[in-house]
């Protein structure tokens, strides 16, 4: 985004053994910084179940993935806030096995609640089956993507649990 490195960047680990609620909260409290210019980024891929990737079938998408995702979409530009009413979503559990890819997410949907503004899709898409590219920003420019990812071919004899490909 920035190839001369010339502006700071503070990078934020995110404490996954804290409670959902906690995340939405603390992000709406981090809105003064925006205010102060701040840019605040959260990774995407919010359906993010690696037990069940398809390695063969690059641009898959499973029907509950796509629900899950486009569910996140809807509350996102309804109402980011009740953002955790995703968590009663019937496919919550085979979308967010583990939280590292969701509670991202939820700093969108704090930030853009206290801010009463609508977080943006920058990309959506989806790979490998149960892999969703949908990532959000606030107050961006970015024209959405829809990608059509092409991972590569994993080679000869390589388990694919060997592998970040």
């Amino acid at each position: 985004m920035y190839p001369k490195a010339d502006i700071p960047c503070l990078q934020l680990s995110i404490n996954a053994l804290k409670p959902l609620d906690y995340h939405l909260k603390l992000a709406a409290s981090l809105a003064a910084l925006r205010d102060r210019g701040v840019m605040i980024i959260a990774s995407g891929n919010v359906v993010h179940n690696l037990q069940r990737i398809q390695w063969r079938q690059p641009n898959l998408a499973f029907d509950w993935a796509e629900r899950f995702d486009d569910a996140v979409a809807e509350q996102l530009a309804q109402d980011p806030g009740d953002i955790l009413k995703l968590c009663e979503h019937k496919d919550y559990d085979l979308a967010v096995p583990t939280p590292d890819h969701f509670i991202p997410l939820l700093y969108i949907a704090g930030l853009a609640a206290a801010e009463n503004i609508k977080p943006e899709a920058l990309v959506r898409g989806y790979s490998l089956g149960s892999l969703s590219m949908s990532c959000y920003g606030l107050g961006t420019t970015a024209e959405l993507r829809n990608v059509t990812c092409q991972t590569e071919q994993l080679p000869a004899g390589v388990p694919p649990d060997q592998t970040n490909i």
